[in-house]
Order: structure tokens, then C-alpha cells, then sequence
């Protein structure tokens, strides 16, 4: 598998681990690792992890990795966000009264 598509199993990248920094120089992007397919996680350049933790949104950032991760709320979200491109839902004034807000 070559680096350009970023994406290794496991055993792929034991081989591919030593020369991931010469290649993060030339092209800086995160790397997927996979477990029988699905990702198991992202090995990303220094500079990206230093810029994520010293971020001033660090906190939100982590918080929307957690949400992002559970598959019941995101489906909950999803749902959401067809049912508003359908056009049902109600609108937030309304939601309130309903709700004695």
C-alpha cells in the first residue's frame, strides 16, 4: 500500500512505521490505521497534535471527538438533520411555548 492513500492495517504499518517521518516532511497528513478494516486510529504529524493541544478550542475539539464517537447520538443527529432537510421539525420560538420556556 503506498503512503499517498494513508490508510494501513495493522501488519501494513509495522512496515511502514520507520518511514512515516520522511514522509509527514513531505506531506503532512494523518495516517489511519486499521483492525480487520475498521480504524483503530490516526497517527498524525507532530506539528498537527501540537497545534490541536495548544489550541484554545482544545476542550471543544475533545468534547466533539466524543460525541463524534457515539454511534447512537450521531444516528440521533443524522436524523435530525433529515427530518430539518425534509422539512418537519418545528421551529425553537415554537419548541419554547410548547415547553413553557
Amino acid at each position: 500500500m503506498s503512503i499517498e492513500e494513508q490508510t494501513y492495517s495493522i501488519s501494513e504499518i509495522r512496515e511502514e512505521i520507520m518511514q512515516l517521518p520522511e514522509h509527514f516532511d513531505q506531506e503532512p497528513s494523518t495516517v489511519t490505521v486499521t483492525s480487520h478494516g475498521k480504524p483503530v486510529m490516526a497517527i498524525l504529524p507532530w506539528e498537527q497534535y501540537k497545534a490541536l493541544i495548544e489550541a484554545s478550542e482544545y476542550e471543544a475539539l475533545i468534547e466533539t471527538i466524543e460525541i463524534m464517537s457515539d454511534d447512537e447520538l450521531m444516528a440521533a443527529f443524522r436524523q435530525g438533520i433529515q427530518e430539518l432537510a425534509e422539512g418537519k421539525g418545528e421551529l425553537w420560538d415554537d419548541a419554547k411555548k410548547d415547553l413553557g420556556l
